[in-house]
C-alpha cells in the first residue's frame, strides 16, 4: 500500500515507494487515498509501468483510520465511486484495471450497496476481506463474500486467512468468487499457489538472487526473508536472523543454516 498523497506530491516518495521491472507483470499497484486527485494522478503516473491500480478500503489500522484512509472509506461509497470514475478518465489504456479492496460492514446490506455503487462507477473488480474493520482474529465470513459475489456482476476476489492451496479451493467453492487473494500467507510462503505448504529452499534462493540482481533495498530484501523463514527457524534463530543489519550477514546466515 502506497500513500497516494506523498506519491503525488514528492519525487522522493515516487522513487522510494515504487520500483519494478519490465518482467514484473501482471502488476497492480495499490494506493491509499482520501483525495480523488491524489489517487487518479498517481494512477496516471504509474500507468505505463503496471496493469492496474487498486484503492485500499480495507486497512483497519488505527493510524490509517485516523488519517481518513483505508477501511473507513467503506462508509463513503460516493467518494470511492468518484475515485473510480475520475481515474478511468485519466488513464489512456482501456484494459487498465481500477479496483478496490474492502472490508465488510456489520450490516451486510451496506456492503452490498457499496459494491453496487462502485460497480456502477466502473470498478474492474472488488476484493473482499471477510471481516469488519474492528475484527482481527475472528473467523472470515465466507457467507458475506458469497452474498456480495452474487449481488454484483464484476469479479469478486475473496480474501482473509488464505494460507494454503486447500484454502484457495475451499474459498472458491464456498463463495463462488472469481479469485482468491492471500496477504500474509503469500508473504510467508511465496510458493503457496504452487501447492507448497512451507517455503521451499529454492524459493529462498530465488529471492536472494532476484534481490541482488534488481538492487532491492536491504529493508525489502530482509523483511521478505523474515516472513519466508518464520516457520523454518527456531525461536533463537529467528531472533538472531531478524536482528541482522547487512546483506552479507543475511547471506552468511542462510548459507550456514538453510539446507
Amino acid at each position: 500500500m502506497i500513500l497516494a498523497d506523498s506519491f503525488y506530491n514528492s519525487q522522493k516518495a515516487r522513487d522510494s515507494e515504487f520500483v519494478t521491472a519490465e518482467d514484473d507483470r501482471p502488476l497492480v499497484v495499490q494506493f491509499a487515498a482520501k483525495e480523488t486527485i491524489h489517487f487518479s494522478e498517481s494512477a496516471r503516473m504509474v500507468e505505463k509501468y503496471c496493469d492496474g491500480v487498486d484503492l485500499n478500503c480495507g486497512c483497519p489500522q488505527k493510524w490509517a483510520l485516523k488519517e481518513g484512509i483505508g477501511a473507513c472509506l467503506i462508509d463513503n461509497p460516493e467518494f470511492v465511486a468518484d475515485v473510480v470514475k475520475q481515474t478511468r478518465r485519466k488513464v489512456t489504456n482501456s484494459n487498465f484495471t481500477v479496483s478496490t479492496k474492502i472490508r465488510i460492514h456489520d450490516n451486510l446490506s451496506r456492503t452490498v450497496d457499496f459494491c453496487r455503487q462502485v460497480e456502477s462507477a466502473g470498478v474492474s473488480f472488488i476484493t473482499v476481506h471477510g471481516r469488519t474493520k474492528s475484527q482481527k482474529g475472528d473467523p472470515v465470513n465466507l457467507e458475506a463474500i458469497k452474498l456480495i459475489s452474487e449481488s454484483v456482476s464484476v469479479p469478486v476476489i475473496a480474501n482473509g486467512d488464505v494460507k494454503t492451496l486447500d484454502d484457495v479451493q475451499r474459498f472458491q467453492k464456498l463463495t463462488g468468487c472469481k479469485g482468491v487473494m492471500s496477504a500474509r500467507g503469500i508473504l510467508e510462503n511465496p510458493a503457496m499457489y504452487a501447492g507448497y505448504t512451507t517455503t521451499p529452499t529454492q524459493c529462498v534462493s530465488d529471492w536472494v538472487h532476484t534481490s541482488l540482481l534488481r538492487g532491492a533495498s536491504f529493508s525489502t530484501f530482509h523483511h521478505h526473508l523474515i516472513y519466508m523463514l518464520e516457520k523454518s527457524l527456531h525461536k533463537g534463530e529467528r531472533r538472531l536472523f531478524n536482528s541482522l543489519c547487512s546483506t552479507s550477514a543475511v547471506i552468511d546466515f542462510i548459507e550456514q543454516n538453510i539446507d
